[in-house]
């Protein structure tokens, strides 16, 4: 089994100026268990290839034929990531600052593999993380409780059903807790 099998979840596209390069990183990638969505030698193939897919890492040169990185990474869709191959005097002529991930030529094959594992571990894990920080429906007696803790906060404190809202939801932040917590606290308090 090679050394990256499993590890990596996120699809690539390998995007070079030369057919021979991309067929020898995207084998290169696939002898360690990195999947490679797809492999191409123009910026317009890899955004009709990354068009099709949910993200990933588009793996490419700084320049390629029809465009350079820029323009690649400012039409890819969300959800990618890039990462450029380039000369160290390419890299800290045009890349520092750029936000994107970056390795030297020539490329040592553990620093590739490395840095693809670490890039799509934090992919998988920002989108895991968005997964669960979505909304959640409120139950029923959970919005009655907010509403009671609002009515509460209307009639004792004079005030209208959006200042008690808000209130609710600055005490919520400040203390870290949810609304229903809060609400809960502020029946608690007020009884």
């Amino acid at each position: 089994m090679p050394s990256g099998e499993g590890k990596f979840m996120t699809g690539i596209i390998v995007v070079l100026p030369k057919a021979e390069d991309v067929r020898n990183i995207k084998n290169l990638l696939v002898r360690n268990g990195i999947p490679v969505a797809g492999a191409c030698t123009t910026g317009a193939q890899a955004i009709a290839l990354a068009d099709g897919l949910h993200g990933g890492i588009v793996l490419c040169a700084y320049k390629l034929a029809d465009m350079i990185y820029s323009q690649l990474l400012e039409d890819l869709p969300p959800g990618f990531e890039m990462l450029v191959m380039a000369s160290r005097h390419v890299i800290s002529e045009n890349l520092t600052g750029s936000g994107v991930m970056c390795l030297s030529m020539p490329l040592k094959v553990h620093e590739l593999v490395e840095t693809i594992g670490m890039m799509s571990h934090n992919m998988e894990r920002n989108r895991r993380r968005r997964r669960q920080e979505g909304p959640r429906e409120r139950t029923g007696q959970e919005q009655k409780l907010i509403g009671k803790a609002k009515e509460v906060l209307m009639s004792r404190n004079h005030m209208t059903e959006e200042q008690a809202h808000k209130y609710i939801q600055k005490c919520s932040m400040d203390s870290g807790t949810n609304l229903v917590e809060t609400a809960q606290m502020v029946l608690a308090m007020i009884k």
